[in-house]
């Protein structure tokens, strides 16, 4: 059986996650687990994905970075994968699709990873130092706190006799968020 997983980092992302599904089923994914999680964080559907799929299963991504973002984690579920019997298929693999149930694919994959985590970090790298050099000039102030900027409606909101739990559902940002407006 083909079980796909879709991931993008944000809500808003919905034309991506949507194009990921659409490829997903069309390589005959049968069952396509799908969320909106940074890769950096705990990854619910990606669990549920790994926890479906059995012996002689696929598990299918778009691209190698929807399932991790550095080569320890990406070299972990493909291990875990391959202890299971279960085999991995990235179907964009820079215009080619990589399978784990050869040798070749998972040469290709470990490699690709490595030169993948490379790169993050030395783009991570490059802007820590753009960064830096921004705030020595004076031009990088950081991000603006969302709920700092909305501090008037959040207390409008309260008077209205709104629950805090209500406020932050319809702002789109955390209950002690709401609460840190309000001190």
């Amino acid at each position: 059986m083909l079980t796909g997983y879709a991931r993008t980092s944000t809500p808003d992302q919905t034309a991506g996650l949507e194009d990921q599904i659409t490829k997903l089923k069309s390589a005959g994914c049968e069952e396509v687990f799908q969320e909106h999680a940074s890769g950096a964080k705990q990854r619910d559907q990606l669990d549920a994905a790994l926890r479906f799929v059995r012996k002689g299963d696929t598990l299918v991504v778009t691209k190698m970075d929807r399932l991790a973002r550095d080569l320890r984690t990406l070299l972990e579920v493909v291990s875990n994968l391959d202890e299971r019997g279960i085999a991995l298929r990235i179907l964009d693999f820079n215009g080619d699709t990589v399978d784990t149930k050869s040798a070749t694919g998972r040469l290709t994959l470990q490699m690709f990873g490595a030169f993948a985590e490379f790169e993050r970090t030395m783009m991570l790298e490059r802007q820590r130092v753009g960064i830096e050099a921004a705030k020595a000039e004076g031009r990088y102030t950081g991000r603006k706190p969302k709920a700092m900027n909305q501090r008037d409606q959040i207390k409008t909101m309260v008077d209205q006799g709104m629950t805090r739990a209500a406020i932050a559902a319809q702002l789109g940002i955390s209950e002690r968020s709401v609460y840190r407006a309000l001190d």
